[in-house]
């Protein structure tokens, strides 16, 4: 059992045991779950458009060299700067380097999760160089040294009694404000840091290929911002973002936005092209954009776990999930959680360390369910347990257990051998440090359903 094995059994049995934290992340995910309604009541055929949204990543996937391609030689055109980074560390080093060159002391940084998965505030930390997160919850999360909990929402897990003290701890207000004023409280902090910061980054909901664009939408502004305030804009964004054309969008943003808050589409919807141009007033002098594979190219490589690729990081398979709605977002303890990460993050970093994750599942079909673009999500969580045998990831005594069950299902005999008791006393027995340690106990009837049917019917 590898080490991030043990450490998620033993925080999700501590997480799924309190009771206050189950309360609040049902009751968010309650709120969320009354207005994807109303989201959804922009289409005529919800169903025919996340079909649809599905074939166009299908074909952005396919081709991704290509659009990748193109949307460098447009990008660059006006201006732009494209640096392709392969790992985590070859995007943090170009990051770097653009902060030295720009003698930068400060960063303004919108909410995204591909910088997450860089851990860039530390990193930059690190080297002297202040991050600071400037959507509201985010910004709670830096405030608590904590990692986002949810992929939409990153302070879920928090009530505004959580905030309030939070704030008084760190900021020195009175823990009485009530959720206005703590926003306003940030506001006031936040565009300071505007003012001071000399490099934005951002992250991208989607790669225009055609168009030579990055399209972001948020609710609070501060994305907008923090690429058009500063002299210099970073763009950090993963290579499967991508969507072939500008026209895309008018399905993307609203699918996006239902499927993420349960909004018809979202407050601050942004496409940005480039650096300011001669005929303009504002926006950024410099503007890079850090194409980052980390790993994602070896999902594309997999026939079977592609389709994972598609994911426009709603959130709504997250909300779905009886696992994560019990365990929380930092069970996990990945940038990605609840069944898209369980399926991204063993092929992302190590199948061997991160398989325990596609068993946290209850194959429900949920997640699947409510994919705003049709991923298969619960049938890549079985391809992924299919892979982690095959790579040897099942232990010998796990392997004779399931091979004995097989030859004993195939066997009328074997099935019918003693008692229910017996058999559960032995499989539990043998299954007590692998498939049971952390599930209830088998449990066996006591007479197999060969040998009712004979008895009833009175077959010998």
């Amino acid at each position: 059992m590898s080490e991030q094995s043990t450490t998620f059994s033993a925080k999700s049995t501590i997480k799924s045991s309190d009771k206050e934290h189950r309360r609040k992340i049902n009751f968010n995910i309650a709120r969320y779950n009354a207005v994807v309604p109303t989201g959804k009541s922009q289409f005529t055929n919800t169903d025919l458009a996340r079909e649809k949204a599905k074939n166009i990543k299908w074909k952005a996937i396919e081709t991704l060299d290509q659009q990748l391609e193109t949307f460098e030689a447009q990008i660059t055109k006006r201006g732009a700067k494209v640096l392709w980074a392969e790992t985590a560390e070859e995007a943090l080093a170009e990051v770097l380097k653009i902060c030295e060159a720009k003698n930068c002391s400060t960063v303004v940084k919108s909410k995204s999760m591909v910088t997450e998965e860089l851990h860039l505030n530390k990193f930059l930390e690190k080297h002297n160089i202040e991050s600071v997160e400037t959507d509201l919850g985010e910004y709670i999360q830096q405030l608590d040294d904590e990692p986002p909990y949810h992929i939409v929402t990153p302070a879920m897990h928090k009530s505004k009694e959580d905030v309030a003290k939070l704030f008084a701890e760190k900021l020195g207000t009175s823990p009485d404000l009530n959720p206005s004023q703590l926003t306003l409280v940030a506001r006031d902090i936040l565009r300071e840091k505007y003012m001071q910061a000399q490099v934005g980054i951002t992250g991208a909901n989607f790669i225009i290929a055609d168009a030579g664009a990055i399209a972001i939408t948020e609710n609070e502004g501060n994305g907008r911002l923090s690429c058009a305030w500063p002299k210099t804009h970073i763009v950090i964004v993963g290579i499967e973002k991508v969507i072939p054309s500008l026209t895309d969008l008018a399905l993307f943003w609203p699918l996006l936005a239902t499927y993420g808050t349960g909004q018809r589409i979202t407050s601050y919807n942004s496409i940005v092209t480039g650096p300011r141009q001669v005929t303009e007033n504002d926006g950024p002098e410099e503007m890079y954009v850090i194409l980052l594979d980390n790993g994602r190219t070896n999902i594309l490589a997999n026939a079977k776990s592609r389709e994972s690729l598609y994911c426009i990081r709603c959130g709504a398979c997250l909300n779905a999930c009886p696992v994560y709605k019990n365990i929380g977002g930092h069970s996990y303890e990945t940038t990605y959680s609840g069944p898209i990460g369980a399926v991204i993050t063993p092929h992302l970093k190590k199948m061997d360390d991160w398989k325990h994750l596609s068993y946290a599942s209850s194959l429900c079909g949920n997640c699947t369910e409510v994919c705003a673009v049709k991923i298969n999500l619960h049938e890549l969580l079985l391809e992924n347990r299919h892979e982690s045998v095959e790579e040897g990831g099942a232990g010998f005594a796990e392997k004779m257990i399931w091979k004995g069950w097989q030859t004993a299902m195939l066997n009328r005999s074997l099935m019918n051998i003693g008692n229910g008791k017996m058999k559960g006393w032995f499989i539990n027995a043998v299954a007590k440090n692998t498939w049971v340690k952390h599930r209830s106990a088998l449990q066996f009837p006591a007479k197999s359903f060969n040998e009712q049917w004979k008895e009833k019917r009175k077959v010998k």
